[in-house]
């Protein structure tokens, strides 16, 4: 009706003009930061001109096995049901995935998941066994994180940051707990169901998206709960979700001694938590800048000073976020080359993209609309997850 677009049309308006305002006050915030920083800045760089070269080598090792045990846990999930997942694609699509998640602002974190969502069920990977292994991943990724959290809590010794380590983790394990019981619980999967579903019909009262039938929830997250990994699976995910966490500190770690300072060993954890979590928030792509200013300010506190802090902070994050964001743009145009057609499902495995377009039809009248919902956990830690 034409009330109703013109009414769409200034909403749509009006949230394209606020995420432009926050835009530039993010922009300007971190102008301000710069202008009131130079002298410190410019310390730092003067120090990334003298960097020790075997602790900043040490440092892309440890990057390495944090990316390789990110890689081996999804693929590992991926395999659930004997889908076929080969190392090299999973990296090559993860860290692509990535690559959309650090760059594109507001909404990377989302296209990012339908990136990664949508190439591995090009490489023949069942939709309910991707969805699954997307979602547990994140779960995994979160609870790893957690305990990290509250190690460095135990670590740190004092009572604020004991505190404060241990609110983290509540923060990061109530939802992955709350989406276990939905996917191991009827009862819980129905009261998921209906909160997705009722989420989904104001998105699609007020934007007209998504365009699929919000009922069609609840079949594909029984679909997705029938997926079973024995425990001992499950607990070398876990303990792979947990390396790519402490790699990643390794990796923080030898940054600070590449620039020729000292490693605050009791806080470090909690140090790396706190940038962790705060780049988790997804309120910059990658967390960009605002993990900077935590990490440089932690390790300020922990005892470094600003400048010292400052470099390390920007040597560890050239490893952390600039090689992995160019590494993974570099992948994309070779996914692109490599572009297989998609492997027809099985018709009890078919997922919210396998319907052709008469079912579509068929389900809400319009050609081409997608009929259910594409099981993901996108704004989880995890993908960018991570610092990155």
């Amino acid at each position: 009706m034409p009330g109703s677009d013109g009414d769409h049309a200034r909403k749509v308006r009006a949230h394209r003009a606020r995420r432009i305002v926050l835009t530039f006050v993010v922009a300007a915030v971190l102008i301000v930061i710069v202008i009131l920083s130079r002298h410190t800045l410019a310390e730092s760089l003067q120090t990334l001109g003298h960097l020790n070269w075997t602790w900043f080598l040490l440092a892309l090792v440890f990057e390495a096995v944090s990316l390789a045990a990110f890689g081996l846990s999804r693929r590992r999930l991926l395999r659930a049901e004997g889908d076929q997942a080969r190392f090299g694609s999973v990296m090559a699509i993860t860290y692509a995935g990535n690559a959309l998640s650090m760059s594109v602002p507001f909404a990377g974190t989302q296209l990012a998941v339908v990136y990664t969502y949508r190439h591995f069920r090009r490489h023949g990977v069942g939709p309910a066994v991707t969805g699954w292994a997307l979602a547990v991943s994140a779960i995994l990724s979160t609870s790893a994180l957690a305990l990290v959290l509250v190690i460095g809590a135990v670590a740190g010794g004092a009572a604020t940051a004991t505190a404060a380590g241990f609110a983290g983790a509540a923060v990061f394990t109530v939802p992955a707990l709350a989406v276990l019981l939905a996917l191991r619980y009827q009862r819980a999967r129905s009261a998921l169901h209906q909160v997705i579903a009722r989420l989904v019909r104001v998105s699609q009262r007020r934007f007209r998206w998504p365009r699929f039938d919000a009922d069609g929830v609840e079949e594909f997250l029984d679909r997705v709960a029938s997926i079973k990994l024995p425990w001992p699976r499950y607990a070398e995910v876990f303990s792979l979700a947990v390396l790519n966490w402490l790699a990643d500190c390794g990796c923080l770690a030898c940054a600070i001694l590449a620039t020729g300072n000292p490693v605050p060993w009791h806080s470090l954890l909690l140090v790396y938590g706190a940038g962790a979590a705060v780049g988790s928030t997804g309120v910059t792509p990658g967390g960009f800048a605002v993990v900077e200013v935590t990490l440089t300010a932690t390790l300020t506190a922990a005892g470094l000073g600003a400048a010292s802090a400052l470099a390390a902070v920007l040597t560890y994050r050239l490893i952390n976020f600039w090689l992995i964001l160019v590494g993974g743009w570099v992948t994309i145009p070779v996914l692109a080359h490599r572009h297989r057609p998609q492997v027809p499902a099985p018709a009890g495995d078919r997922g919210p993209d396998d319907r052709g377009a008469g079912d579509r039809q068929a389900s809400d009248g319009e050609p081409g609309a997608p009929a259910r919902h594409e099981r993901m956990d996108a704004g989880a830690p995890g993908e960018h997850t991570r610092l990155d």
